[in-house]
């Protein structure tokens, strides 16, 4: 028996052997398929899509809200005014066109030009509240129209070869479009943003200063008409590199004359098909008040609101076939919500009037539009019910 059972033993002994040489541990299936989903949405998150963005992304109906607005009582008007209505999203004034930044920033690059002026004195609960109601949230920064940057680094300012500052038509400072300084300044603003929540950076002022002693600018580097175009588009292209490692879209603001003018297009910096081909949302103003007496066969665009919006929302769609719908920008124009009582012949921008603009818009083949009121004032007038 004793030798029976040593024969058995080593026959055992050789049976697991055998089994542990081919064994390999089994995880189970539904642990490895979560483990490989769960890897997979961390890689697509930190992969930004134009293409699948442009098809899943919020239809934008929106409003711009200033800092100054944002910080009082008034954004609870506001915020019914979104749920009531057709609107579901705001532009919200991050960084204004006087180089103010509406809330504290965290951010050392801002902390040193004092840019920081806490209209709203709590965005992390701004942005929850927003959140809360459902509404998207974009954040606009204004790029080279900076009086604070300007003076805070007078070595990043644009000055005439004299060393006068270059000046809007109201006295206040550019910074140098050529300069990458400024633009890391730009971007660290923009990213930041994205770190607090913000769904879309929309960034304004991309664009090379007329007017005033503009013409007289010294860029320290060439900087003629065809040149202007490849900084715009350099700075853009690295702006929409950073945001899009942080899965957020990129939009920039536009003069609505460079769809119909090569001239503007080039002069400015902003070429609208070049543009469309770089970021993920392309926002033309085509405030008929914008536009001179004769465009689009009308005496007085800012009396004919549906023709002014429909015949250069008509255009933009002529113009950017050349570029594959996957590749193309969506097109979200800004709206005029203000009366221009400046302009000749000029009309009260009520309800029907603004319904006009949206309606030549849908009419032109667009979904998405902005209304624009530097007071940040809106009514229910020409809006659809929610």
């Amino acid at each position: 028996m004793k030798r029976i059972s040593e024969a058995f033993i080593v026959m055992v002994m050789a049976i697991l052997l055998t089994c542990s040489a081919v064994y390999k541990p089994v995880i189970p299936a539904t642990n490895s398929l979560q483990t490989l989903e769960d890897e997979s949405d961390d890689e697509d998150a930190q992969n930004f899509s134009h293409d699948k963005w442009t098809k899943n992304h919020t239809r934008v109906r929106g409003i711009l809200v200033t800092g100054p607005t944002a910080g009082t009582e008034r954004m609870n008007e506001i915020f019914k005014l979104i749920n009531e209505t057709e609107l579901n999203a705001i532009v919200l004034d991050v960084k204004d066109d006087f180089g103010n930044i509406s809330f504290v920033l965290n951010n050392e690059m801002v902390a040193e030009t004092n840019a920081c002026i806490p209209y709203i004195s709590d965005i992390d609960a701004f942005i929850d509240k927003a959140k809360k109601e459902d509404v998207y949230v974009i954040a606009r920064i204004a790029c080279f129209k900076d009086p604070v940057l300007a003076n805070t680094h007078p070595e990043l300012s644009l000055k005439t070869s004299e060393g006068d500052l270059v000046t809007d038509g109201s006295g206040n400072p550019w910074v140098n479009p050529c300069k990458e300084e400024v633009w890391d300044y730009i971007i660290s603003i923009a990213s930041s943003c994205a770190d607090l929540g913000f769904d879309e950076i929309q960034l304004d002022y991309v664009r090379f200063p007329v007017g005033s002693n503009a013409e007289q600018a010294d860029y320290s580097v060439p900087a003629d008409d065809e040149n202007r175009q490849q900084y715009i588009g350099n700075f853009l292209e690295r702006a929409v590199e950073t945001l899009h490692e942080k899965n957020v879209p990129v939009t920039a603001d536009v003069f609505g004359t460079i769809i119909n003018s090569d001239v503007d297009s080039k002069h400015i910096g902003q070429n609208y098909v070049a543009l469309a081909s770089k970021l993920d949302a392309l926002c033309p103003m085509i405030y008929p008040s914008h536009y001179a007496s004769g465009a689009f066969g009308l005496d007085v665009p800012d009396a004919a609101p549906y023709e002014t919006v429909y015949g250069s929302m008509s255009d933009s769609k002529e113009i950017l076939l050349s570029i594959p719908e996957d590749e193309r920008a969506v097109i979200r124009p800004w709206l005029q919500a203000f009366t221009a009582t400046w302009v000749e012949g000029h009309i009260d921008y009520d309800g029907e009037a603004i319904r006009k603009e949206i309606q030549g818009v849908y009419d032109a083949g667009y979904e998405e539009w902005i209304l624009w009121s530097s007071k940040s004032e809106y009514s229910a007038e020409g809006l659809l019910p929610k």
